[in-house]
């Protein structure tokens, strides 16, 4: 049965953007080498030749873009990166560079074969990009100097140094700003089983005890993503210590999962509300966004850029020319019976966006 009430994502323990009380967990349990870090195998070994061929010429790494869903380690691997080259680590966001002279004031200020990590890289804006461009090219910046007909251009070299941008939207980063890295690999949603090591890692440096069954369970419900794995052991860490004896069993695990009302796939109650609502108020679909966030109380990007992809690649959501339909699967999962219209079948779906 779906419970009513208000939508919200406010704090939502699933959400795979970072919140408040992730800051000073993630900052224990950050692996700090390449061989600490669990997952990405083939993003590893590559970024490991790179590393040691850049090591061998004496030089810096080439530029790296990472890009993928939030939460699976993108800072991390920056972090590494810069620790594996034995430089330093110079972070900061798309959103926080304003103006072009922002960004100069930090990269005249990088020492050589430094890090620049950062993150939101699609936010730039175009003024900001322009003056990147070159930086990135001839390790150089044109700085304009006063106003007017008495402007004039003034060039500032730069040391060399690597980018490493983060970002969860790659189709829109600019064409030109895309072609500038010469190192671009993507980050995957992670297994159970890999989420049950880093499971089982956190909680040692933790001092949780938990045992291999109570990880798994854990692992199951947090969506493939790391930093929800790590928020949701710490949440249930505290029935563990109420109803048990302090140790995160497979049954301690449900219980808490369940009074939190995450099902045993990673949804919580905002995600089988939006299914129930298309479902249950609109036969299934097709229906529009903008309807869907209004019958709901959110904001249609909300519903975009939280709800949606993780609903989507359960095969639960499917997005058609005409609006958001529910699939066959999203009906078994709630309980109801199979939809009868065959248009709503995933496999006879026309897909696209709306």
């Amino acid at each position: 049965m779906i419970e009513t009430g208000d939508f919200t994502i406010d704090n939502r323990i699933v959400t795979s953007e970072a919140i408040e009380e992730d800051a000073a967990l993630d900052k224990g349990l950050r692996p700090q080498t390449l061989s600490e870090y669990i997952g990405q195998d083939k993003v590893k070994e590559n970024l490991a030749i790179y590393i040691e061929a850049a090591r061998r010429r004496d030089g810096a790494l080439d530029h790296v873009l990472l890009y993928g869903p939030p939460g699976l380690g993108k800072t991390t691997l920056s972090a590494i990166i810069a620790r594996e080259m034995g430089v330093n680590l110079r972070i900061t966001t798309g959103p926080a560079i304003e103006r072009p002279g922002d960004l100069a004031a930090i990269l005249t200020n990088l020492s050589p074969g430094d890090v620049l990590f950062i993150d939101e890289i699609h936010r730039l804006s175009r003024a900001v990009e322009e003056i990147l461009y070159p930086a990135l090219e001839d390790h150089a910046i044109d700085i304009i100097v006063g106003k007017g007909p008495s402007a004039r251009s003034l060039r500032v070299d730069l040391p060399e140094f690597t980018l490493v941008g983060a970002t969860t939207r790659a189709g829109q980063l600019s064409a030109p700003l895309r072609d500038r890295f010469g190192i671009v690999q993507r980050l995957e949603l992670y297994t159970p089983e890999q989420l049950s090591d880093i499971i089982r890692r956190s909680s040692q440096i933790l001092g949780i005890p938990c045992t291999l069954d109570g990880a798994l369970e854990l692992a199951k419900r947090s969506r493939g993503t790391p930093r929800i794995a790590n928020r949701l052991l710490k949440r249930v860490r505290d029935f563990a210590d109420v109803l048990g004896d302090g140790e995160i069993t497979e049954v301690i695990a449900r219980t808490a999962l369940d009074r939190l009302e995450i099902d045993r796939l990673g949804l919580d109650s905002n995600d089988r509300r939006m299914l129930d609502m298309i479902i249950r108020s609109y036969g299934g679909g097709p229906v529009g966004l903008e309807t869907l966030a209004a019958a709901l109380g959110e904001e249609a990007v909300t519903l975009e850029d939280v709800c949606e992809p993780f609903l989507m690649q359960l095969g639960f959501l499917a997005r058609t020319p005409r609006g958001r339909c529910a699939t066959q699967l999203a009906y078994a999962h709630l309980g109801y019976p199979p939809p009868q219209s065959p248009g709503m079948l995933p496999e006879q779906m026309e897909l696209g966006t709306e």
